[in-house]
């Protein structure tokens, strides 16, 4: 099998897009725990407090999200460099883990939307059992 050097460089924008999102996913969660940590210190409501849980557990998944797509980056970058030195096989290998880390990323995003949705549908049918 054959690399060429501009197949791992197809991963940057795509990658880049990826890790642009995550960070504004990580903020704007990171902005509502803070203003669910000032209404809880208002209130003490154990809901709340559930919400902030889920959330920080989101964040936790985004964290590992931005930590694979980094590494999937770094990783064609090193495949790059290896494969324009003429160590092609070790280029291969590292394209291929590359791809492994941005699948790991992409399935623990899909895992952070799910949860996402969960929520969301929570609240949710506290208003559709308001209608009925």
């Amino acid at each position: 099998m054959t690399l060429s050097i501009e197949t791992p460089a197809l991963l940057f924008s795509a990658t880049s897009l990826i890790l642009l999102a995550y960070t504004n996913r990580f903020l704007t969660i990171a902005q509502i725990v803070r203003g669910l940590k000032k209404n809880y210190d208002d209130n003490h409501n154990k809901n709340i407090l559930l919400e902030i849980k889920n959330l920080n557990l989101r964040l936790t998944l985004i964290r590992y999200m931005q930590l694979f797509g980094v590494m999937c980056l770094f990783l064609s970058v090193f495949a790059m460099l290896l494969l324009y030195i003429g160590q092609d096989s070790i280029g291969i290998y590292l394209f291929g883990a590359s791809l492994l880390s941005l699948l790991i990323s992409l399935g623990i995003s899909f895992w952070e939307i799910s949860i996402s949705v969960n929520a969301l549908r929570v609240h949710l049918k506290d208003l559709s059992d308001d209608i009925e």
